[in-house]
């Protein structure tokens, strides 16, 4: 798969490229990142990418011209290209998916008060990251591409990401290690019990709870069975 990035701030870039998964995949060859900087495709003899917004406004805009230039030297048949945006749907699991099936995914980071409105054109899907404000797309675009790349065959184990937070529509079940006793604080019996259905069923309970409570919205559109609907039941009765 091959991510294209266009940004007028690619040197963001460099530790998230660099560092960790990422850099192994990268290394392996199982991801190409390119990074485009827009700002070299401005005709603008003073090298600029943006202006104010048309009627009037505080902030300046990003313009047409380079970003769509930019956009046309990588485009191809195979391309898929997404703009960062406060403006747009908020992006999920699923769609984590969705984009890594890509070929070849372009993302283009906003900056400022957003992008001409006439790039749209030449996108076929905005994403958000979430109900708040960034300072541009960069950590937006970094995010969405650690989503994907992740999910990419030999990235990581099937195992480590099918039972983790969303991918059943439920947060994930909480974690521990060693030691066993800490701080007077210990480890559930159940989970080193060796005994695999009974350990199952308490981390599917663990998860079901922590989903009520922490983002009752997921709860809302997961298929409760009997069990799960006595779970919450039991927890709401002990509360």
């Amino acid at each position: 798969m091959k991510i294209s990035i266009l940004s007028i701030f690619p040197e963001m870039f460099e530790g998230f490229i660099n560092t960790s998964i990422i850099k192994k995949a990268v290394l392996k060859g199982l991801v190409e990142i390119e990074l485009v900087d827009f700002r070299q495709f401005t005709l603008d003899k003073h090298n600029r990418v943006d202006d104010s917004p048309y009627g009037g406004g505080a902030g300046l805009v990003l313009k047409y011209e380079p970003i769509v230039r930019a956009l046309k030297t990588i485009q191809t048949e195979d391309s898929y290209t997404i703009l960062m945006s406060p403006v747009a749907p908020v992006y999920k699991q699923a769609k984590a998916r969705s984009f890594a099936n890509k070929k070849h995914l372009i993302i283009i980071c906003g900056h400022y008060e957003g992008v001409d409105e006439r790039v749209l054109v030449h996108v076929d899907e905005s994403v958000s990251v979430g109900d708040f404000i960034l300072t541009g797309g960069e950590i937006g675009a970094m995010l969405v591409s650690d989503s994907i790349i992740r999910l990419l065959d030999g990235v990581i184990s099937d195992d480590s990401i099918i039972d983790e937070s969303f991918e059943d529509g439920l947060l994930e079940y909480a974690q521990y290690t060693k030691p066993q006793v800490i701080d007077d604080l210990a480890v559930p019996d159940v989970l080193i019990s060796g005994h695999h259905e009974n350990i199952n069923n308490y981390r599917h309970a663990d998860s079901l709870i922590r989903t009520y409570v922490n983002r009752p919205d997921l709860i809302d559109n997961y298929q409760l069975t009997e069990k799960d609907v006595a779970i919450l039941n039991e927890f709401k009765a002990g509360q």
